[in-house]
């Protein structure tokens, strides 16, 4: 197992953690199982939230006696400090704990949530105030779809870690528009979720299937996806922890042996990013481009196509009150796909297949009368 500091906590981490949120999906027993054996095999990061159904009570029932063993995390959807201390109070209880590694303020993802949290009664004072009466010792912040907070955060020196979502298909953009290399830079710890997309980037096997799999590897549980996108992740210089989410021994025995990998090389990269393509899904918030890249130097006009892509995405996809970062992103970009000559050069390279010109006229009209 290796292990990572997280920023500038001093917490020594398994790169590869536990993802808690698919507990209530299961029984205590089969969750007990599950982040026992993660503990055994030397994970020593579990994450979890409040909002996470049952997940607090089953991870302390299952690990009371472990306490010691591993670093605990979790989350506040609440905007006010009153809240957030109810909240912790909450998590604390269920628990079974008197402390708690480190407290996240979660899923801040647009401007006015930001305001909500850092105003003087707002969730982040909750969190220092717990902080110095020693109730929690690190404090971070999750976040999704809002660059601006997500830099916003990472600038104000409030966090120690900064909890976002990465995987190949770099979703939400923080590996193209340089989130990660910001967080990196100030020191911040960076933990990594939905590296999988939700489950979408894994085979597409059946139970059968995968019990022949395991057979075939000689007891090994393997997906050549899930590895991947696992590596790639940890490839990142910035990440120092990803938190798959499991839910049984299986998936725990899939996803832990990936912290002894090496980093992905490129002919391995190319790789996934093809067996990606030949799944022919649709992502978080319906994505389909792989934002692989291949298309920009094939482009003559320079269009950032993936961007484009993003920006639309985001406009149509995103809850409403979020929806102006799909418009922020289009007015971002150097170069307007209005620009595109049709010449089909990137849609010669494109793995997935997309007809790229066709799209782009797409969001030109969508965003005409934006």
């Amino acid at each position: 197992m290796r292990y990572r500091t997280l920023g500038r906590t001093g917490l020594d981490l398994s790169v590869v953690g536990f993802g808690a949120i698919k507990l209530p999906r299961v029984s205590e027993e089969q969750a007990a199982a599950a982040l026992n054996r993660a503990l055994d095999l030397g994970v020593n990061f579990v994450d979890t939230a409040r909002a996470y159904g049952d997940s607090e009570r089953k991870i302390g029932l299952a690990l009371k006696e472990r306490r010691d063993e591993y670093c605990l995390a979790t989350k506040t959807t609440a905007r006010d400090a009153d809240g957030a201390m109810r909240d912790l109070a909450t998590s604390l209880r269920e628990l079974q704990t008197d402390r708690i590694d480190l407290w996240q303020l979660h899923n801040v993802m647009d401007r006015g949530l930001w305001a909500q949290v850092t105003q003087p009664d707002g969730a982040l004072a909750a969190a220092r105030r717990a902080r110095d009466e020693g109730i929690v010792d690190h404090v971070g912040i999750s976040v999704h779809r809002s660059l601006y907070v997500m830099r916003e955060a990472i600038l104000s020196g409030e966090f120690e870690t900064v909890l976002l979502l990465y995987n190949p298909l770099d979703e939400e953009g923080v590996a193209a528009h340089g989130v990660l290399d910001l967080a990196r830079e100030r020191g911040l710890g960076v933990i990594i979720m939905k590296a999988l997309s939700g489950g979408a980037l894994a085979s597409p096997l059946n139970d059968d299937e995968r019990d022949e799999r395991h057979r075939a590897s000689g007891g090994q549980w393997f997906d050549p996806i899930v590895r991947g996108c696992l590596r790639y992740v940890l490839s990142h210089p910035a990440v120092d922890v990803v938190i798959p989410g499991m839910r049984s021994v299986r998936e725990v025995e899939e996803d832990v042996p990936v912290a002894d990998s090496p980093p992905l090389t490129d002919a391995e990269r190319e790789e996934l990013i093809g067996a990606i393509a030949r799944l022919k899904g649709t992502y978080k918030y319906k994505q389909d481009c792989l934002r692989c890249g291949y298309c920009l130097s094939a482009c003559p006009q320079e269009i950032q196509i993936p961007e484009v892509f993003h920006a639309a995405y985001a406009y149509r996809h995103y809850p409403e009150t979020s929806r102006g970062i799909g418009l922020e992103l289009y007015r971002s970009l150097e170069v307007s796909p209005e620009a595109c000559i049709e010449c089909e050069s990137c849609v010669e390279v494109c793995p997935a297949g997309i007809p790229i010109p066709e799209r782009l006229k797409e969001v030109v009209e969508l965003f005409a009368g934006a």
